[in-house]
């Protein structure tokens, strides 16, 4: 369903009062020529004109800008890029490539599903990465040599995917850690 306009807003509840342009302007402080630019879309107006353009119709602001859902933020590369890439303090703080995320995510997952989605990507990988380290070391006293290829291994698996996912991420809001243990479940 495609969401109205401000312009549409504007010009349904002027109409619905019956004011002209001119009567909507001798109403509020913005002038005839703002409104006429507004309603064919010319220009996106500042809040304070919204506000009195609100006022002077005698509705709220919601009324004339319709916002999908007020507690959501539109998507932030930063936090996107924090979140994928934030393990790699993993590789100088040990469980830090799971804290690091696990504290942006608790912090951002409300704002917005994709941050809660991502988050839990996130931590689900580098928690089954660190698990599986920690089995392999604990394996180091059963097979001394071949630990060190299965350690190596796993932190190669990490880096790779954490490079790609920061960039996938990045460049087309999607990720993908496969093999991993699904800790935190999705909302239901």
């Amino acid at each position: 369903m495609k969401r109205p306009t401000l312009q549409e807003n504007l010009l349904y509840q002027r109409k619905l009062k019956g004011y002209t342009q001119d009567e909507l302007a001798e109403r509020t402080t913005v002038g005839v020529r703002t409104i006429q630019r507004i309603e064919k879309g010319e220009v996106q107006p500042h809040l304070q004109t919204i506000k009195l353009l609100a006022v002077g119709l005698g509705v709220e602001v919601d009324d004339l800008i319709v916002l999908d859902d007020p507690k959501e933020e539109p998507i932030d590369r930063k936090w996107m890029l924090f979140l994928h890439a934030s393990p790699f303090f993993g590789l100088i703080i040990p469980f830090a490539n799971i804290l690091f995320p696990l504290f942006i995510w608790l912090n951002k997952a409300d704002d917005n599903k994709r941050y809660d989605a991502h988050g839990r990507a996130v931590i689900n990988f580098h928690a089954t990465i660190s698990l599986m380290v920690v089995l392999s070391l604990l394996l180091f006293f059963a097979i001394p040599g071949f630990n060190f290829f299965i350690t190596g291994g796993l932190f190669l698996v990490a880096l790779i995917f954490t490079i790609k996912n920061t960039i996938s991420a990045m460049e087309t809001g999607k990720c993908s850690y496969p093999l991993s243990i699904p800790f935190l479940k999705p909302k239901a």
